[in-house]
């Protein structure tokens, strides 16, 4: 049987999730199992996600997915190399995991892999070094340093969220994984709909305005409860940036080129969200890199709360294949991993620390929604079972 890993955000989990899952699935004759690496209660775009993990885990179950695994908050809000390194991480410690798939718009992996053998090769900081500017983002600066190395048309390849995300995950893929990509179907990155599928951004924007009639035909299941939002700790927000001083704002991560100052001085000009974003973001600073330094100054989190490498596996769903993959990852897997909350009292202390920080976020997330949920959900909230 091959393992397939799966690296998602499932936010929410839709019809172009599934098909991934089904085409992956193709490309294999013999039996197949699932395992999905999903980031937890927040996201890479710097907010929150949809709705909880639990509940998006049962949608990725029900969708294709046999074992649902947590990605936790300081790899699923960190940029792409960041996030990359600690889904794979996670993926390579299970030890069942044999092939990863992802999407992307290119759908060819040869010269996603050139691109991700350059970005690791040592003559890549020297070029990197030549293309880096003032008043140019890291991102633009990156790729015009492939444009030297490999030429104009390996480097637009990074012009592609998916693209560049699967290059990231390349650099990071064990030797003994192997990698496929499949061709994006649908509308592009925070497009419309397409066929029958829609973009994850449109069925939020749909989920969040109540119009559930029109996201369902793109679920995996109906649509039940409230929706969590970012305008509900605005001002929550606002008075956690307020209040820091410029060594807290400079201890966050990924903070550095004056940023933080820049992101205090725009939280004293609005108290709203989308024109703090507004105010800070430049041609340095990306739309992206100024939300999670919004979110990690609502987290708390420094720096020096990022462990190295992932001290655990957590898992937040599974079937009876997935039930399988768990009997066997209990001689395989080069990580701890726990189904129960309470056992990872009987993990390390470093473990321990990051589960704690992992409650702290999720209480703060609880606060998202528009009917408050209680604190405490990281020890009372199970795995998701299907039968």
């Amino acid at each position: 049987m091959k393992t397939i890993g799966i690296v998602a955000e499932y936010n929410p989990f839709h019809t172009g999730h599934a098909w991934h899952i089904r085409e992956t699935r193709r490309l294999f004759p013999e039996e197949t199992a699932v395992v999905a690496v999903m980031s937890g209660n927040w996201v890479q775009r710097g907010e929150c996600a949809i709705t909880d993990k639990w509940s998006r885990a049962e949608s990725a179950l029900t969708g294709g997915a046999d074992l649902v695994l947590e990605l936790p908050a300081v790899w699923s809000t960190a940029s792409a190399e960041g996030f990359a390194r600690g889904a794979i991480s996670i993926l390579a410690a299970t030890g069942v995991v044999d092939v990863l798939s992802f999407g992307s718009e290119c759908g060819n992996i040869a010269p996603l892999r050139e691109v991700a053998r350059c970005l690791n090769s040592p003559d890549f900081p020297a070029a990197l070094r030549r293309e880096l500017k003032p008043r140019m983002s890291f991102a633009h600066c990156r790729r015009q340093a492939v444009v030297r190395l490999l030429g104009p048309e390996r480097a637009a390849l990074l012009d592609f969220p998916n693209n560049s995300l699967g290059v990231e995950y390349l650099r990071f893929l064990p030797p003994n994984m192997e990698a496929v990509t499949i061709p994006r179907r649908g509308p592009g990155h925070d497009g419309e709909t397409a066929e029958e599928f829609a973009s994850a951004s449109l069925l939020r924007r749909w989920i969040r305005a109540g119009e559930v009639t029109s996201a369902s035909p793109f679920l995996s299941l109906p649509w039940k409860g409230e929706a969590a939002d970012m305008r509900h700790l605005e001002r929550a927000l606002i008075a956690r940036l307020r209040s820091m001083t410029l060594a807290e704002a400079e201890a966050l991560p990924d903070s550095g080129d004056g940023l933080a100052a820049r992101l205090l001085y725009a939280a004293r000009q609005t108290a709203n969200l989308d024109e703090l974003y507004a105010l800070t973001k430049t041609r340095t600073y990306t739309h992206a890199r100024v939300r999670r330094l919004a979110l990690y100054a609502l987290l708390g989190l420094r720096r020096e709360n990022i462990p190295a490498a992932p001290p655990y596996i957590r898992v937040l769903g599974f079937n009876r294949r997935g039930q399988a993959l768990l009997r066997e990852m209990n001689q395989k897997s080069s990580l701890p991993f726990f189904v129960k909350p309470a056992h990872v009292r009987r993990l390390s202390p470093e473990a321990q620390t990051l589960f704690a920080q992992e409650e702290r976020f999720t209480d703060l997330f609880a606060l998202c929604f528009p009917s408050p949920r209680p604190g405490g959900l990281e020890w009372t909230s199970n795995p998701v079972v299907k039968r």
